[in-house]
């Protein structure tokens, strides 16, 4: 494989970018707990107990990176990045000039506007880059900003590492990323369980998927338990030689895997905080949080998760549920040993399960409660857990989700009526559209209200956010709609409902749809020609789940709205049609 480079390249030097350091984010002035029990203040000390943090999770470093070299010239045939002029270009014109630089301090800004005098250039190194797989050092090097998750803000643990790296070097990312992900999808490499990073999935096809079969287990009478999965410091314990030997086992080229090898060899980075910067440490083992490839490069390594697994789970990056149904001994100790196998998965590939957050939910009036454990540590059961940013309880109600959405939806609300002083509603209407109704529709297919005093409550925070504008105070909540253009929320989760359903039945989601539903056996040619077979149910959360609940309403559609070319096209025909019949 040979030693990474070490030339740098020079750019051509501009007042934006200069030898000294460019801190584009500001760190909160909360102390920091080391080790010793002893807070830190200073922002260098900060900056040094974090990367120190961040370093100590790294698995050990492998003597060499070496992908094994069995089957690597038998792939699918080499992989040739599109790398010219005109490309670069393009990907120039494209970069977001509020970004930040990364530590060779080259801002996005100057590049976009030298974008036709350097796009040769760049192309030229990127083709030599590519072609003799080194990769330049500055575009190994990364700034990390210490993200806060939640917890104790003086716990170094509670900060995600977010890396800024070289603008160029993820041009090229890019680039070989496209044709990385196209050799994927063409091959079917990754498995259909991966809803994280992949392309026509989401958080919310991720749930539909999973608790459908959870909710039809239940509804029929069924005990199920489901583990959610916890790994530790996942993206950050990737270990390289394991990693490049699956990039060989999915059928990548020598090339594509020698370059991806070397962009991965003598990482280093440091840890800014205000106006302070750590030292520099190595980064033995991971996939950049924050980089182009890291997400792909991810999938590809925890893909054969799934394998001699008899359960059934599904994944959104790394968070990862394990499900099944629970009735007997036997179905229970299944699913035990479906949890023993990915604690052996988790010991060959140098990764570790957060044990502690790892929680067992019991789905199903006679469910037995059984414990399960990884490895030696018993498995705490739980009553409700965050699911993807959704609260997903035993009972399967979404009542607290409900409740949880609404409470934030007025809190931020309550921020906005008390912080910005104009009513007007150019002003308000804009501010409730992008801060305070997203957080009352994120993945709500998946966790409608089942019950109308849940619905009341989502509502109530839309009337308040509409009364609040200058003139419609007194006026009645319907009337306010009318004059804002704008429709009520039960309406729009309608509008969702067959936006969703046209993806499954006949958009992105097709693949995923055919899992999900069957086609009706027509005996007519009238309405449309997508109707679908109604479920029976018996129970309410089975009743009113998406892919039960929305099918009358999709079949009532006519063939002009079902039949629409395009997703845009359905919208503009299915907005026509509901504005007839609502």
């Amino acid at each position: 494989m040979g030693h990474p480079p070490n030339f740098s390249i020079s750019y051509p030097s501009t007042s934006l970018s200069q030898s000294r350091t460019f801190f584009p984010f500001t760190f909160p002035f909360t102390p920091l707990q080391g080790v010793d029990g002893v807070m830190v203040t200073g922002d260098r000390e900060k900056a040094e107990l974090l990367n120190a943090f961040f370093a100590s999770v790294f698995s050990q470093k492998e003597s060499h990176l070496q992908p094994q070299q069995h089957g690597m010239d038998e792939g699918l045939g080499e992989i040739q990045p599109q790398i010219g002029k005109q490309v670069v270009q393009e990907h120039l014109a494209t970069l977001n000039e509020f970004k930040s630089p990364g530590p060779d301090q080259l801002h996005p800004r100057v590049l976009k506007e030298l974008a036709e005098v350097i796009s040769e250039p760049l192309a030229i190194i990127f083709e030599s880059s590519w072609r003799t797989g080194e990769v330049p050092a500055d575009w190994r090097r990364a700034n990390v900003v210490p993200i806060f998750k939640k917890g104790k803000k003086n716990d170094p643990n509670n900060y995600r590492p977010v890396s800024l790296t070289s603008i160029p070097g993820k041009i090229l990312e890019k680039i070989i990323k496209e044709v990385v992900c196209k050799h994927l999808e063409t091959n079917a490499v990754i498995a259909n369980s991966q809803h994280g990073f992949t392309k026509n999935k989401s958080c919310q096809t991720n749930l539909i998927s999973f608790f459908d079969r959870v909710t039809s287990w239940v509804d029929t009478g069924n005990a199920v338990d489901v583990a959610y999965l916890d790994f530790s410091k996942a993206f950050d314990k990737v270990p390289h030689d394991l990693l490049a030997n699956k990039l060989v086992k999915c059928g990548l080229d020598k090339t594509t895997v020698r370059w991806i090898c070397n962009w991965l060899s003598e990482r280093t980075q440091r840890v800014l905080t205000n106006a302070s910067s750590s030292s520099w440490k190595e980064v033995t083992s991971g996939v950049p949080q924050g980089s182009v490839l890291g997400p792909v490069l991810f999938n590809i390594f925890i893909n054969d998760l799934d394998e001699g697994l008899e359960g059934t789970i599904i994944k959104f990056a790394d968070d990862t549920k394990l499900g099944g149904i629970a009735n007997t001994p036997e179905d229970r100790s299944r699913i035990q040993n479906d949890l023993d196998r990915l604690e052996r998965w988790a010991e060959t590939n140098k990764m570790k399960f957060n044990r502690d957050k790892c929680k067992i939910l019991h789905f199903g009036r006679k469910n037995g409660n059984q414990r399960y454990r990884m490895g030696d540590a018993w498995l705490d059961s739980s009553v409700c857990e965050k699911d993807l940013g959704v609260l997903v309880d035993n009972k399967l109600n979404m009542s607290l989700q409900c409740d949880a959405a609404a409470k934030k939806a007025n809190g931020i609300l309550a921020c906005i009526n008390r912080g910005i002083t104009s009513r007007s509603r150019e002003v308000m209407l804009p501010l409730y559209s992008a801060l305070v109704r997203p957080h009352l529709e994120y993945c709500v297919q998946f966790w409608a209200p089942q019950m109308k005093g849940d619905a009341d409550k989502l509502e109530s925070v839309q009337r308040r956010a509409s009364k609040i504008i200058k003139g419609l105070e007194n006026k009645p909540y319907e009337e306010r709609l009318n004059e804002l253009g704008m429709i009520s929320l039960q309406k729009r989760r309608l509008r969702g409902d067959m936006i969703a359903m046209y993806k499954y039945v006949r958009g992105s989601h097709r693949e995923e749809g055919a899992s999900l539903f069957s086609a009706a056996l027509q005996t007519r040619t009238r309405n449309n020609g997508f109707k679908l077979q109604e479920r029976r149910f018996h129970l309410n959360i089975r009743k009113n789940f998406l892919t039960v609940r929305a099918v009358r309403q999709w079949n009532s559609l006519p063939r002009t709205v079902v039949e629409a070319p395009s997703l845009e096209a359905f919208k503009q025909r299915l907005d026509g049609h509901l504005s007839g019949v609502l």
